[in-house]
């Protein structure tokens, strides 16, 4: 939970495209949705360049109703880098590891990431499913849907690549806070999902589950989410289920050394990284009722940023740079030595950098009331030996907030570059 918010204003996000029938045409394409408008009597689906699109009739006599923009906006499949990494936050998210099937290898894994790539590029355009769609998601725009596709580390084993391996996923260090479930940890694929419609992500993934058909099996699966866009007055940092504005220094898109720190580079090692990123993911269980016999001072003094706006305790607003040197009258620090956001900031930890992108969940009540609640911890960066590793290590050190904290379930998986037209995620590692 390291003192890094989630990325606001970078949305990948293409221009709402124009109403489609949801009756077939004689060509027998259409989309199960309706998007913005209509363009007379022949309607036509547009995405963003080099999205996908529906074509069908649309008869005078059954013009569709315009959606609302959070149900039009759409995220490019198609790019340098899979979207759900610098997408906006998403009110719900899934996420999901598959262990292949006995016997499958890299032949069928070729087909199934295929078969996914085909089904997301389709659900992210706001289009059915290319087989036996449920209508799940039948009335609703494409919702900024994203899917993004990662490999673990056995599935090198599993599919006969081990030299084509990166040095950068060898397993992660263990860590005093750990408390690790290793049947809800790891997995030889991963995919995650993010929408800002719960039915639209649900509808992604179980489709996704029904396309794994016999190449793999679900191993793990967990449930997200975040505050819905425009519930706010304007924009704003995320907030966690402590009620803490959940980091404030992201590194940011307009950054220089931004694709540097979060981004393989065109010429990096292993080539079928090439723009890629590593994804870290961890269930963090927060123990909220310890939490909340805190008092908000209290609370404060364990992060180091004021709860209401999330500025530094040593003043300003949320953005204004923290005075780690700064003391009370007694002559104590204003921002505890052990308080989490002095320990992960990037200064504090040689520049060590991530993009923090995760959902929140709860997973209901024990018998004693006491809620399973946290967070899906999910950050990107070039390496995470260089990014989540050196940060997470000297948090295991002495950080106040994991006392009221506990890492449950632990993954790290190497997420290829983007698709080009005509491509499908991981293609050039699999038929390289």
């Amino acid at each position: 939970m390291a003192d890094q918010p989630t990325p606001e204003a970078t949305t990948e996000k293409a221009p709402p495209g124009e109403a489609v029938s949801q009756k077939p045409s004689s060509g027998g394409v259409f989309s199960r949705r309706r998007l913005l408008g209509t363009a007379g009597a022949t309607g036509l689906a547009l995405g963003a360049a080099g999205g996908a699109a529906g074509y069908a009739a649309a008869p005078a006599a059954d013009k569709a109703a315009p959606l609302t923009s959070l149900g039009a906006d759409t995220v490019m499949f198609h790019g340098k880098h899979q979207p759900g990494i610098t997408t906006a936050l998403q009110a719900r998210g899934h996420l999901v590891a598959f262990d292949l099937a006995a016997g499958a290898g890299r032949k069928e894994a070729a087909a199934l990431l295929r078969r996914w790539s085909t089904t997301a590029q389709r659900l992210m355009a706001g289009e059915a499913a290319a087989q036996d769609d449920t209508d799940v998601a039948r009335d609703a725009g494409p919702s900024s849907l994203t899917v993004t596709f990662g490999f673990g580390n056995s599935f090198f084993a599993r599919t006969g690549l081990e030299n084509q391996r990166p040095v950068a996923l060898d397993p992660l260090p263990d860590f005093s806070s750990d408390h690790l479930d290793k049947t809800r940890s790891n997995g030889d694929l991963w995919v995650q999902i993010g929408a800002d419609d719960a039915l639209v992500a649900f509808h992604a993934l179980r489709t996704l589950q029904k396309d794994a058909g016999s190449a793999a099996r679900v191993r793990w699966q967990m449930n997200g989410f975040n505050r819905s866009p425009g519930a706010t007055a304007q924009p704003m940092t995320a907030r966690n289920l402590m009620g803490q504005m959940d980091g404030t220094r992201n590194p940011k898109p307009s950054e220089s050394d931004f694709d540097r720190r979060i981004f393989v580079p065109a010429a990096g090692d292993p080539a079928w990284m090439a723009n890629g990123s590593y994804a870290v993911v961890r269930r963090i269980r927060m123990l909220l009722d310890d939490w909340e016999k805190l008092s908000v001072k209290a609370q404060e003094d364990v992060v180091g940023r004021k709860k209401s706006t999330g500025a530094p305790l040593t003043g300003g607003a949320e953005t204004t740079a923290m005075n780690l040197d700064k003391t009370d009258a007694d002559g104590n620090l204003v921002v505890p030595l052990n308080a989490h956001a002095r320990i992960t900031r990037p200064d504090q930890n040689g520049g060590a950098a991530m993009l923090r992108r995760p959902f929140s969940f709860h997973d209901g009540f024990d018998t004693d009331g006491v809620p399973d609640a946290g967070l899906l911890f999910v950050c990107w960066q070039a390496d995470p030996l260089r990014g989540f590793v050196p940060v997470q290590r000297k948090l295991d050190r002495g950080d106040a907030l994991s006392t009221f904290i506990r890492h449950e379930a632990s993954g790290l998986f190497a997420v290829p570059g983007g698709a080009a037209e005509g491509e499908y995620v991981g293609q050039r590692l699999l038929e390289g």
